[in-house]
Parts: C-alpha cells; structure tokens; sequence
C-alpha cells in the first residue's frame, strides 16, 4: 500500500501546476491513497516577517495535525509527501514528530524546513525566488544530503515572464520528480 500526501503552501494549493502534475504523476505510479491537504491563514505580510512565518507555521500545523490524525500510517509500505514551500517546513516537521519513514519532494522550500533531518528527498528551487535566502536554502539542502534542482531566474513557483519556458520548467520538474518517485516503487 503507497500513500502520498501533499502539503500545500498559503496562496499555492493542490490546483497549482508543480502540486497538481505531481498528483498527476503519483496516480500515474499506483499510489493507493492521495491526501491532497489544505488550510486557511489570514494573516498578512508574512514575508520576511520571522514572527509572522512562526505563527503561520503554528496554525497551518495544526491544520495538517488535525486533518492527518485518523490516517494509520503504519498501514503502508511506503509514504510520500509532497510540499510546496511552507508546506515544505509542514512536512518536514509532520514526519520527524511522528517518526515516519517517508521519501519527501520539496517544491521550493524554505530555510526553516531544514530545521528537520530529511532521508530521501528532493528539491526544487528557483534563483529569483523573493520568499527564501536561495543560496542560504542551496548550501542548507547540500549539507543535509538533499539534491536541490536550481533553476535561474524563476521565482517561488517556478515561473518567470515567459510561458513557454515556465511549461518547459514544469514539465523538467516533473520529470525529475517522476524519476524520483519511480526509484521508490518497489
């Protein structure tokens, strides 16, 4: 039994393109259940704001908590988050509080989500991304073993000014996922 679960950020949801071509690629590798999670935080500026990102994280968490405690994660053989930015600090801390053995695809992560060990994980980043320090997030991705994809002059969600080279970003991050996440199928 394989379960993915997907860790949305604040104004990127589950319908977004790096979340949703990635479910996409996940029912196309079998997964027997997908959580597609989402949440709600009004809060503004956050940005650049440690106390701001803090208290989001507090409540989103929370939100994840409360919308995973009746999955029984001892029943599957395998586990995959999938998280894109806060959702990437959500995930991570979600799998180190509950001890879970999971693969992890981090779409542009932040420097908080290497506060957690990760085993098996991928990473995408962008070089014009406004919401991380990107090299601060390379060096941190590099020290904990995680293979970071960096692409130039794309912001948080991976996208630039040209639509042909974002649908060709995608489809490089989606790939890149899908080799990952096919390593894993046993």
């Amino acid at each position: 039994m394989k379960l993915a679960v997907f860790f949305p950020g604040i104004g990127y949801h589950c319908d977004k393109p790096l979340l949703y071509y990635s479910r996409k690629v996940v029912e196309k590798l079998g997964y027997d259940e997908i959580i597609s999670l989402s949440y709600t935080y009004r809060g503004e500026n956050i940005r650049g704001n440690e106390e701001k990102m803090k208290e989001a994280f507090s409540i989103l968490y929370a939100q994840a908590k409360e919308s995973l405690k009746r999955v029984s994660f001892q029943n599957y053989d395998e586990i995959l988050f999938v998280s894109k930015s806060v959702g990437t600090i959500i995930a991570s801390a979600y799998a180190t509080e509950y001890k879970l053995q999971c693969n992890q695809i981090l779409y542009t992560p932040l420097e908080y989500t290497f506060a957690y060990p990760h085993e098996n994980t991928i990473a995408f980043i962008g070089t014009a991304d406004p919401w991380s320090n990107v090299n601060k997030v390379i060096d941190m991705a590099k020290a904990d073993n995680v293979p970071i994809h960096v692409y130039h002059g794309v912001n948080h969600s991976l996208e630039g000014d040209d639509v042909n080279e974002n649908i060709e970003i995608v489809k490089a991050v989606m790939e890149e996922s899908y080799r990952f996440m096919n390593a894993f199928i046993a």
